[in-house]
């Protein structure tokens, strides 16, 4: 008997070595042909350029133990997503800032002038914002709403901004400075290597076996003590109930000499553009120096049973059918369900690794 751990992309490699440093062997198997998932990076064959093959992972984080954690794997460089956006032929940063502000209105607004500017073109919050619509039109007015969030949205979600949930949004700052760091926690960050080099340091343990091109089979639990399970919570059940939500992306490749955009990634709001954003990769890399140049164009779209899932849905119909299968999944003898996929969750990297220690320390406070 022993422990199997389905997904070799941080929570499962996490796990595994929090397992093996306590003594415990485990099997690690992925159905992909790399290590870790979504976050797996490697170096182009013909730029030397460090690509992220399922779009750009940064690490940003407020949890100490969680830093110290990853940077305990190999050197982290410094990092700060600064990202921009072109609108109707110009070109802005993001999050919406006093400059962002200052250029769209063609104005030289000072922060507390900036405030009361927006205040006044904002809808009143008589009640609490319900929509992703709603909350917009409360937070930034019609004006900022329609050029930055509108068009991106339905690009991404494939849905009506007044169909999605206030929370979407919410998470994302507007400042009334020029700070223009898309995120605002203490440590951020990629690794200088990629993030496959570190989960294959997690991996690298005599008490760890890890399989790759090895999908799941059911059968394969009758001769486990325990399972930790990464995949799609709904694939464990067979999607016996129906299949869970998720929006997908497509990335259209293409290279140039030099420097194609400036940065590292450019939004593209407008809803006439087919894509939301264009990713250059050599630039999340800044200590590297490269000639060429490779680029990303994504474009988003409903997840089909053979496509990668990227962005739970979430919404009433799948929180419903969500609820059934976390019943399911509690009910499970001998199964913990964890990371994005497991628990039907967009979770940030700090968080998924957060988890996973958690996860297996408690699995191993039980076994004492």
């Amino acid at each position: 008997m022993g422990i199997l751990i389905v997904g070799a992309g941080f929570s499962g490699a996490v796990i595994a070595q929090e397992l093996a440093q306590a003594g415990l062997s485990s099997t690690v198997i992925d159905s992909r042909s790399h290590i870790a998932g979504n976050c797996h990076t490697e170096r182009c064959p013909e730029t030397g350029i460090l690509l992220h093959r399922y779009g750009p992972h940064i690490f940003h984080t407020d949890d100490a133990e969680v830093w110290a954690y990853l940077n305990a794997l190999g050197p982290i460089m410094p990092f700060r997503n600064q990202v921009k956006a072109t609108v109707r032929g110009a070109v802005y940063a993001m999050p919406i800032n006093l400059h962002t502000i200052n250029q769209f209105f063609g104005q030289t607004l000072r922060p507390a002038e900036a405030r009361a500017f927006i205040a006044r073109r904002c809808h009143p919050a008589h009640t609490p914002a319900v929509s992703f619509e709603d909350q917009a039109l409360q937070m930034v007015g019609p004006e900022l709403y329609e050029a930055f969030f509108k068009g991106y949205t339905e690009k991404q979600w494939g849905l009506s901004p007044r169909a999605l949930p206030a929370s979407i949004l919410k998470r994302l700052p507007m400042r009334f400075n020029y700070d223009d760091n898309y995120f605002s926690h203490r440590f951020q960050g990629i690794p200088q290597d990629g993030y496959t080099p570190l989960v294959a340091r997690l991996l690298d343990h005599p008490r760890i076996t890890t399989h790759l091109n090895t999908p799941y089979r059911p059968d394969m639990a009758a001769a486990q003590d325990h399972i930790f399970w990464s995949g799609p919570l709904d694939g464990y059940f067979g999607f016996r109930l129906g299949r869970l939500g998720y929006r997908t992306l497509d990335f259209e490749r293409f290279t140039e000499d030099g420097d194609y955009q400036g940065c590292a990634v450019m939004n593209h709001p407008d809803a006439k553009v087919p894509y939301t954003r264009v990713t250059e990769h050599k630039h999340f890399a800044p200590w590297e120096s490269h000639a060429q140049t490779v680029c990303y164009r994504e474009y988003a779209r409903a997840a089909g049973p053979e496509d990668t899932p990227y962005y739970p849905i979430r919404l009433s119909a799948e929180q419903a059918l969500l609820s059934d299968y976390q019943a399911l999944a509690k009910a499970e003898a001998g199964v913990t369900f964890v990371g994005r996929l497991g628990t039907y969750r967009y979770l940030d990297m700090d968080v998924t690794i957060r988890e996973a220690l958690d996860t297996a320390r408690h699995f191993l406070a039980q076994r004492r």
